[in-house]
């Protein structure tokens, strides 16, 4: 398996430099003087989604439904296309002979698809008619600018239009990659935009982080910007892939462009405005959809099909625009019918729980996550308040979306988190490392940042790694785990002295990324993670062994990318998860001990998408008296994007919707803690962090 990687890395389009470059240092901040003046929680609840597109239709294949419940909620939405989209210059037609190439009708067409998309989205006519103007951006660029609003809800399209092949064969990677690339813009037909613009690396950062300060997001989509490698073969064929990777070729660059903005508009803003932009970031997986199980249940596959038969059209619509009334290539059933399946799925770059969830001594709820790309600290106000306080920011970033947080025997919370330790271009590095930070004592002020590397010596292969995933166990030991770019799992262990050792390689067959730590009864760890034909299981043997792959237990195919797993009251695992497109999950293990591990049972209304987290707690006795019994507590996202929680696997059991119809960020959280119960930690499209705490007296 290494050969065969090596050789697809080796065709990836968007290049580290050297490829034996180490890891770059950590930056070191230290406790109360890494502080940033990040906006209130409790206060600003303006809020923007900004998305950033190689081409016109990626977000309604790899960004729905998030965006698209976000946009319900009542977010602004400004969405950029970074590509003009033009491809060959064909609008193919089923089943009719080729039209002559016309790139720039093309293009407009394209344009026109997303209007209808748009506008359905927003609740209108999809031939609603939309204002049309031009925005001036750094560098002398020019971009056309689409708005349509339906009451409080928004949308903004940005087209900046960059020829996908421009003068010279120079394409997205080449701008990323090689210094002095020129790309041109290329004018879709009928836009009010009247002459071409030219970029420069540099000059499509600027424009990117000025459209950032403008809009002021306070959540942004990214594409993916380190794909997993790929074997291209007879079994898994190239088609619409890079050489080497699962995703395009321009997907890439324009998600590393939009990084690099990230951080520049950070740094930028927070100088100028003395207080750092309070914004959130979610990175979305492309055509790896074709390569891995289908998540999405039918419900949301319609919905998502929706929307992209409204994109794209058909030639028999009178839209009113000359060019084209979409992309008629993704017009009417095609994309449900299509091999590849980009549309029954949407996988995140970086599936973990935002944010991570812990408590102080004092029984304060702690929340840890990712705010501005730093580091940020949530307490609530006081215990059981039910309210966070302002963020204490970090620092350490540029971080991707997700940490973790563990507490450690001696009561100090360790952070873990995946750092763009460089993003140069132009044949500069392009490095990624797990960085930690340590409070030195319980409650007290953390220490520097440390890198800690990635499990991989070459920097390509480093991009790679995923989400940092930890449990502290007993014996003073703190177990991370990511998986690495071959798709399996590696280890590196904090000892019981504070010093970390070695990265290990765990082995197991190929998992996808957002990976399920826990501790049992005995103390022993354990991590499970979908793959593509089973659940693959490590654990500790005896309570201070080494982390070992478990022989397969035979369990279904798993559709997510995260496992919901719980201890039983028995000490054994319970999994729950849903298989392949399925709407309600599947329970295997023993609930109360009353199955075996290898039998399974579905779980018939805990109706939804995405992944589960799951506890076993204790609860009132259903009889109002004071004894307890212990169940499984679940969380999880609604078919419309909702937060819900359930205890029980039974056919009696029901959900239990969040109160306001809270639609989070990526994955809420689940925290059970003996001294309040249970407690849900999400964040919200404002970049705000909430608490629920449901109780079990609320069960229908």
């Amino acid at each position: 398996m290494a050969a065969l990687t090596a050789a697809a890395a080796a065709g990836c389009s968007s290049r580290s430099g050297s490829s034996a470059v180490p890891a770059a240092p950590a930056r070191t901040t230290t406790g109360p003087g890494a502080a940033e003046p990040f906006t209130s929680a409790a206060g600003d609840k303006r809020s923007t989604l900004l998305q950033v597109m190689a081409h016109p239709d990626d977000d309604l294949y790899f960004m729905n439904p998030d965006n698209e419940h976000v946009l319900r909620s009542g977010v602004p939405v400004v969405s950029v296309y970074v590509t003009a989209g033009e491809a060959l210059g064909l609008n193919r037609v089923a089943g009719r002979p080729l039209p002559p190439p016309d790139k720039a009708a093309y293009s407009a067409a394209r344009h026109q698809g997303l209007r209808q998309a748009y506008a359905q989205m927003l609740g209108l006519h999809q031939f609603t008619p939309w204002q049309r103007s031009v925005l001036n951006l750094p560098g002398g660029v020019k971009a056309e600018t689409n708005v349509l609003a339906n009451g409080s809800r928004r949308v903004r399209l940005i087209f900046l239009n960059i020829a996908m092949l421009s003068e010279g064969h120079t394409r997205m990677p080449d701008l990323w990659d090689t210094p002095g690339t020129v790309m041109r813009t290329l004018l879709a037909e009928d836009s009010p935009v009247g002459h071409p613009s030219s970029y420069v690396h540099q000059t499509l950062v600027d424009v990117l982080a000025e459209i950032m300060d403008r809009y002021r997001p306070t959540l942004i989509h990214t594409l993916d910007p380190d794909p997993d490698f790929q074997i291209h073969d007879a079994l898994h064929p190239k088609d619409n892939d890079q050489p080497g990777c699962s995703d395009h070729r321009d997907h890439t660059p324009v998600a590393l462009f939009t990084w690099k903005a990230i951080a520049q508009w950070a740094a930028e803003s927070t100088r100028r405005d003395h207080e750092a932009p309070r914004f959130l970031t979610t990175s979305f997986r492309g055509y790896y959809n074709q390569r891995w199980p289908h998540n999405l249940p039918p419900a949301l596959l319609a919905q998502k099909a929706r929307v992209i038969k409204a994109y794209g059209g058909s030639p028999e619509w009178e839209c009113g625009d000359s060019a084209g009334c979409g992309d008629y290539s993704q017009g009417g059933l095609r994309p449900l019918r299509n091999r590849k399946g980009w549309i029954r799925s949407t996988h995140y770059r970086y599936p973990s729980a935002l944010p991570t969830p812990t408590t102080d001594r004092e029984g304060r709820l702690v929340a840890y996550g990712v705010l501005g790309a730093q580091a940020v600290r949530w307490r609530e106000t006081a215990r059981g308040s039910g309210r966070f306080g302002s963020p204490l920011g970090l620092g350490g970033g540029p971080l991707a979306p997700a940490l973790t947080a563990v507490t450690d025997r001696a009561g100090r919370h360790v952070l873990l988190a995946l750092r763009f330790a460089a993003l140069d271009g132009q044949g500069g590095a392009n490095l990624r490392e797990i960085v930690a930070l340590e409070q030195g004592r319980p409650d007290g002020p953390f220490r520097a940042w440390t890198g800690l590397g990635t499990p991989e010596a070459n920097p390509e292969y480093g991009r790679r790694v995923g989400c940092p995933t930890a449990v502290a166990t007993p014996d003073g030991k703190v177990h991370l785990f990511v998986r690495t770019a071959e798709k399996g799992l590696a280890t590196r262990v904090r000892g019981a002295d504070g010093r970390w050792g070695p990265w290990e390689w765990l082995g197991g067959a190929e998992i996808q990324d957002g990976l399920t730590a826990l501790v049992d009864s005995e103390g022993r760890a354990h991590v499970v993670a979908p793959g593509r034909d089973t659940v693959h299981h490590w654990s500790q043997e005896r309570p201070g062994d080494p982390v070992t792959l478990r022989a397969p237990a035979g369990l279904p195919r798993p559709g997510g990318n995260q496992i919901g797993a719980a201890i039983a009251p028995d000490g054994s695992l319970s999994l729950i998860y849903r298989t392949p497109a399925a709407t309600v999950p599947a329970l295997h293990g023993a609930e109360n001990g009353a199955e075996s591990r290898t039998k399974s049972r579905t779980v018939p209304h805990f109706e939804g998408y995405g992944a589960i987290a799951a506890h076993t707690v204790a609860e009132p006795g259903k009889d109002g008296g004071d004894d307890k019994s212990a169940t499984l507590l679940m969380l999880g996202r609604s078919l419309d994007g909702d937060v819900q929680v359930q205890w029980g696997t039974g056919p009696g059991d029901r959900p239990l919707r969040s109160p306001g119809h809270l639609t989070p960020v990526g994955t809420p959280a689940l925290l059970a803690d003996p001294r309040q119960g249970a407690s849900v930690v999400g964040i919200a499209p404002d970049a705000t962090p909430w608490i629920w705490r449901p109780r079990p007296t609320s069960r229908a």
